[in-house]
């Protein structure tokens, strides 16, 4: 099957012909694996299915225009686009399905994402960057509605920057910014705050953009009238449309039956936003959703009758049925036998994908069986392990799940128990377990050469003469250096680029730089997020900038969902080297004090989070993280911007590693933990703390994610046998991390003498001023008490009670 792309523009009528019978048999083959699809799920062999009946024939128009080096970033119904572009194949979508564990059979993400959700590979073998300019490409899709939309404006604003940008190699990533990206969403998904604040940025960026709306005036069992105002997307946007006089979007309507209509709105699209780099939006309307939503509901349980008999009818495969037969281009004896042969093509991938998928068990089942017989033989306990071993044959199609209940299952029975045949058991579950683990748990994080952990430290170097400046000025000469260094990094946010962000840490560099490298934003933190998801996907090295710490929860959607998990949920094909900057910690004010480290910790898995003690260590955190191809945030002190610092003389040079701690004061008899501002406060209740005899050590934890992953911690807590963590974080945040992390991870509980504790702030946000910030957040006099109130539990008489 022909599936290159070819416009009407560059065709003879035959070939037309022939391609309007290529895509018919596309829009039958996607058709049809819904269908059975579907079948699979209400069958029990795949838990969940969502299909893209009812779309076959915009996407075959948008496949059409789609070229190598365009990237799509959609939503779960675009399978006939993958299909059309020879992206994807049946036998894949079931193995996507069935959850395959098997990156070869299961392109899309080794069975971690359900079906539907489609990626092409940016990625070789060791982590490098394909040719993205010689490929169709698929940014990896997620579940959550309009998640898309975000990253898609830096997919597209990529675009833009190899366009205008000097100096910067784009071989593997662009054709002189002339690739576009293209969205789909659903017409309901509309209504997300993602989607309109992307509308809006991409319509002051005028980036290459084309976003397809599916309009089957539905959200699962919601009407449109519920979602859009005047029920009508493209008329509620008509304000963004362009004009003479002003910049915006051009906006296509076109009804989602009309084969030739949708081919030339989808070539005229394609040539706007390619050649004149102006986003465009095509409101598909008048499709439908032949099997409703998803496999885990029916719609005729909320369409009435004469809805369910309109899309019947207008259902647009079966329009454009009507279509080839009414224009005379083939007969129905022909299309009835493309049908029939499809409907055998897609039945027998979906045979060979479940046997596929099932062979592999088969097999261990087979091997388990037999050992299981055998350690019965042998066995106290034969009648029990007998009943594990007969359950699992009963298992006529088993899953991995039932292969390890059953083998740690019957090692049960054999507590206390010593023959060789028990061993052979014991180390089929170790090996089986050491193998299945990773399908489901790898490459959350870069575990290669290249990942940020193996950058090696270099450490500042001073001159002689010891020059003393602000913090924000080691930061700004830092970032100087990098952009001299680095053609392909750009940063961007509120107030980033004329007045060189609210600290001055960028003073003077968009004029130095230019204003597409240094570049302010509107106010809209998550797509500033999306402009370097999108960016960072297609190689350039993006420093988006978050302008306070409290205000990333607006993009925390983004971070979590789609930069966070985009290396494991697509099993280590996509990156986004993502760096994000911001500033939080002790200040005045509820939402100008942030320190909400556990929510990100939690959330950001994934990420590489780092809380920099002061500007130097920051400034060094840059410069290794641009060193790798790993997603982070860094937040640095909002307090520390105008305190003194030694200026380095290797700027843009000298590393601070991640996952290191550092021990800033040694000490005796308690270890004190922290990050980040607090770490002043720590440091100087230390000093107090001297003065009545008690010799704290100093630790800063420096990176979060990864917290020391070379167990220096431990190694304190062996000496002082105490442990405290202080931090600005609620009760049982960022602080209860870190003491399970030393005391479970690192084994620090065998050494301790007394019981480690806590040290946060109220369970409340700061509460505005000086002396708000004294109450609420760990000061000077709580961490010296708490310090002495286990002293005093130890030695009552050296530490008589203090109050």
């Amino acid at each position: 099957m022909d599936t290159s792309p070819k416009t009407s523009n560059d065709i003879t009528f035959d070939d037309f012909k022939t391609q309007i019978i290529s895509d018919y048999k596309i829009a039958v083959l996607s058709r049809t694996v819904s269908l059975l699809g579907r079948k699979e799920v209400l069958t029990g062999k795949a838990k969940f299915g969502i299909f893209g009946d009812g779309k076959e024939l915009p996407q075959l128009a948008m496949a059409r225009s789609f070229k190598d080096g365009d990237f799509r970033s959609g939503y779960y119904r675009d399978q006939t686009f993958m299909l059309a572009l020879g992206l994807t194949n049946p036998k894949e979508m079931f193995h996507g399905l069935y959850a395959t564990t098997d990156i070869e059979k299961e392109p899309m993400s080794a069975g971690r994402q359900m079906g539907g959700h489609y990626v092409t590979h940016s990625l070789n073998e060791d982590g490098s960057w394909k040719n993205l300019t010689e490929q169709k490409n698929s940014s990896a899709d997620i579940s959550c509605t309009a998640g898309q939309m975000p990253r898609l404006l830096g997919l597209a604003q990529a675009s833009q920057m190899y366009r205008n940008l000097e100096g910067v190699d784009a071989t593997n990533f662009s054709n002189k910014g002339n690739e576009v990206a293209w969205g789909t969403i659903g017409n309901a998904s509309t209504s997300e705050g993602m989607f309109l604040e992307t509308i809006n940025a991409a319509g002051v960026l005028q980036v290459p953009m084309v976003i397809s709306i599916w309009d089957d005036d539905y959200g699962i069992s919601v009407p449109a009238e519920y979602h859009t105002t005047k029920e009508d997307i493209s008329e509620m946007l008509s304000g963004f449309k362009r004009t003479e006089e002003k910049e915006g979007y051009e906006i296509l309507k076109v009804k989602g039956w009309d084969y030739t209509a949708l081919m030339h709105a989808y070539e005229n699209a394609s040539d706007i936003a390619r050649d004149e780099h102006v986003p465009v939006i095509i409101h598909v309307t008048e499709l439908t959703q032949p099997q409703g939503h998803s496999s885990s509901g029916s719609h005729e349980r909320y369409k009435d009758a004469e809805r369910l008999e309109w899309e019947k009818e207008n259902d647009c495969n079966k329009r454009f049925r009507e279509w080839i037969l009414e224009t005379g281009i083939t007969t129905d004896e022909e299309l009835k036998a493309i049908e029939k042969n499809i409907v055998r093509e897609v039945r027998s991938a979906k045979r060979e994908a479940w046997s596929e998928y099932l062979e592999e068990h088969k097999a261990l089942k087979k091997e388990l069986v037999q050992l299981l017989d055998k350690t019965s033989a042998k066995s106290q306990n034969k009648n029990f392990i007998a009943k594990v071993k007969n359950d699992l044959i009963a298992i006529e199609e088993p899953v991995k799940k039932d292969l390890a209940v059953s083998s740690r299952k019957a090692l049960r029975y054999l507590i206390g128990e010593s023959f060789s045949e028990k061993q052979e058991l014991l180390n089929w579950t170790n090996s089986f377990l050491k193998e299945t683990q990773p399908k489901y748990s790898a490459n959350l994080y870069n575990d290669g050469p290249t990942g940020a952990k193996n950058v090696a430290e270099i450490k500042p170097v001073y001159a002689d003469t010891i020059e003393n400046v602000d913090g924000r000025v080691i930061l700004r000469d830092n970032f100087d250096k990098i952009f001299e260094k680095y053609p392909n990094s750009l940063v961007f946010g509120e107030d980033s680029g004329a007045i060189g962000d609210v600290n001055q840490g960028l003073e003077g560099l968009q004029k130095k730089y230019g204003k597409f490298r240094v570049a302010d934003t509107g106010i809209r933190e998550t797509t500033i997020i999306g402009q370097g998801t999108g960016m960072a996907m297609r190689g350039l090295r993006p420093i988006a900038e978050i302008q306070y710490l409290d205000y990333i929860f607006y993009a925390l959607a983004t971070l979590t969902d789609d930069v966070a998990c985009l290396r494991y949920r697509t099993f280590g094909k996509q990156k986004a080297p993502l760096i994000v900057r911001t500033r939080g910690h002790r200040l005045e004010g509820i939402w100008h004090s942030g320190s909400p480290m556990g929510t990100l910790i939690h959330s950001l898995r994934g990420m590489y989070i780092l809380s920099p003690r002061n500007m130097t260590q920051a400034a060094g955190f840059y410069n290794t993280l641009l060193k790798t191809d790993e997603p982070a945030l860094v937040i640095e002190s909002l307090n520390g911007y105008r305190l003194k610092e030694r200026k380095p003389v290797n700027l843009g040079e000298f590393c601070t590693p991640i996952g290191k701690v550092e021990t800033l004061k040694h000490g005796s008899d308690i270890t004190l933990v922290s990050y980040g501002s607090t770490l002043r406060i720590v440091l100087k209740a230390a000093e107090e703390l001297k003065e009545v005899g008690i010799d704290a050590e100093v630790i800063d934890a420096q990176t979060l994610l990864p917290f020391d992953i070379h167990h220096d911690t431990l190694e304190s807590v062996k000496k002082t046998n105490r442990l405290l963590v202080i931090d600005e974080d609620v009760p049982g945040g960022c602080s209860a991390y870190l003491l399970r992390e030393i005391i479970e991870n690192q084994g620090a509980y065998a050494y301790l003498d007394s019981a480690p504790q806590t040290l946060s702030a109220q369970p409340h946000r700061p509460a505005y001023g000086t002396d708000g910030d004294y109450f609420s957040k760990p000061n000077t006099e709580d961490v010296f008490e708490k310090v002495y109130a286990i002293m005093n539990e130890l030695d009552p008489e050296s530490f008589p009670k203090l109050r």
